[in-house]
């Protein structure tokens, strides 16, 4: 986590240099593959089935840069323990291989809300080490994609608040074990509702247990889940107001900002009521304002078993979903300028360097149309040089360089937030913001 870093200072950032406070991450939930829970394992495209090339498509083309792919334990492995089933693996591989393969993320989401063939886990009838199973397999299938993000489990529910920290610690000291050093999503009990975040309805707040989450790597967030019906339940098409999002994601940003903590927005969404649309809008602005904080979202849903489903935004006959152009407004893909996706100048583009935040090293990569005087430049947040990465003429394609968080005396610089600038042709330039994380 980031320590020791406050708002003043990214606001800084944002003053010295103009990068735009939109998220990282933004996209959708791909669903089907968790379609037909009453059917375990169940039959591929008779009870679930998994989303297509064509959609990855249609979303990246329209900016998305995530895809949060649910899909349920019991099918990727039928007994606790086992060996993961071969077919079901290779499903999840096909997708996961052509997405990450366009530089989009996958969040691999179990959708099972703490349970497995319906015992919660870490109960007698299904003891925690299952869960450390299944997590250890997982992580060590994918540990070596760095566009794989670990979203423990969806949804926990029905359950003490403390038996899910126990199990989620678990999972994590699994993952972390197979040396693993992709972000982890954590999810909280009770759903894991922002605007219940700390609640006591449930029993001990989220917001009190999630404290006590312990990650060996220090590269995690949380996850929450958040809709505007009156019970925020997402099951109906009336939302409350149009500023409804912003008020309930207000607690869980500032426990986030309090306790230098990182959320990310896992499942929302609403109809194409004109208020409802409103409302998607402002909690969205709402996490623009705070991308110190939010790494990013991904609607509630897409995929190609939904209909007319209430919230849906796959294309109808080709055309877009209402909602869709709400969510464009806030990944900047009218205007080009994502400040998580590859800023793009005539062809030369800047990579959002990996992994990021980062503590040791990060690798950065960049994209030259033609050969080029490049210089790969390190600033602080007041504008004060602290490296060149790169100084030559190189050749045109792609390169990698990799910044070991030292400057150019080779001291280690501070725990921070840092401007990377990719210099070329006559006072061109491009920008990336990191997190240096000590």
């Amino acid at each position: 986590m980031i320590h020791n870093i406050g708002a003043i200072l990214l606001l800084l950032f944002y003053f010295n240099f103009g990068v735009s406070g939109q998220v990282e991450y933004a996209g959708v939930n791909l669903a089907g593959a968790e379609f037909g829970g009453n059917n375990l394992p169940g039959n591929y495209n008779q009870h679930y089935t998994y989303p297509t090339r064509s959609e990855v498509d249609y979303f990246t083309g329209k900016g998305m840069n995530i895809f949060r792919l649910p899909f349920k334990w019991e099918r990727l492995q039928h007994s606790a323990n086992e060996k993961f089933n071969t077919a079901e693996l290779g499903r999840l591989d096909q997708f996961i291989v052509y997405t990450t393969s366009k530089k989009a993320f996958v969040i691999l989401d179990p959708h099972n809300y703490a349970r497995y063939y319906g015992k919660i886990i870490g109960s007698d009838e299904l003891p925690v080490s299952a869960f450390e199973d299944f997590w250890q397999k997982l992580a060590s299938h994918y540990k070596d994609n760095p566009f794989v993000i670990f979203g423990l489990m969806n949804e926990p529910y029905g359950m003490e608040t403390e038996l899910w920290l126990s199990d989620a610690n678990a999972a994590i000291g699994a993952i972390r074990s197979t040396g693993a050093k992709n972000l982890i999503l954590v999810p909280g009990n009770a759903y894991t509702g922002a605007h219940s975040w700390t609640s006591t309805w449930y029993g001990t707040p989220n917001g009190t247990a999630m404290l006590d989450i312990v990650d060996p790597g220090d590269n995690y967030a949380f996850e929450v889940h958040q809709y505007l019906d009156d019970n925020s339940s997402g099951t109906s098409a009336t939302c409350v107001g149009p500023t409804i999002g912003s008020t309930r994601l207000k607690n869980f940003t500032n426990w986030l900002r309090t306790n230098d903590k990182r959320g990310f927005l896992g499942e929302f969404g609403c109809s194409t009521d004109e208020k409802c649309l409103a409302a998607l809008d402002d909690m969205l602005e709402y996490i623009d304002k705070n991308a110190d904080v939010w790494l990013g979202w991904a609607y509630w849903a897409a995929g190609p078993w939904w209909g007319e489903y209430m919230f849906t935004i796959e294309p109808k006959n080709g055309t877009d979903r209402p909602q869709l152009a709400v969510l464009i407004k806030h990944i900047g893909a009218d205007s080009g300028a994502n400040s998580f996706h590859p800023e793009k100048v005539e062809g030369f583009v800047l990579c959002q360097n990996y992994p990021n935040p980062f503590n040791a090293s990060t690798q950065i990569e960049f994209d030259l149309p033609v050969s080029a005087d490049v210089e790969l430049l390190v600033y602080n947040t007041l504008g004060g040089h602290v490296t060149c990465l790169e100084d030559n003429y190189l050749s045109s394609g792609r390169h990698y360089i990799t910044w070991n968080g030292r400057n150019t005396s080779g001291e280690n610089v501070t725990s921070g937030i840092y401007l990377l600038s990719l210099r070329y042709g006559e006072n061109n330039s491009i920008f990336q913001k990191m997190v240096l994380v000590r």
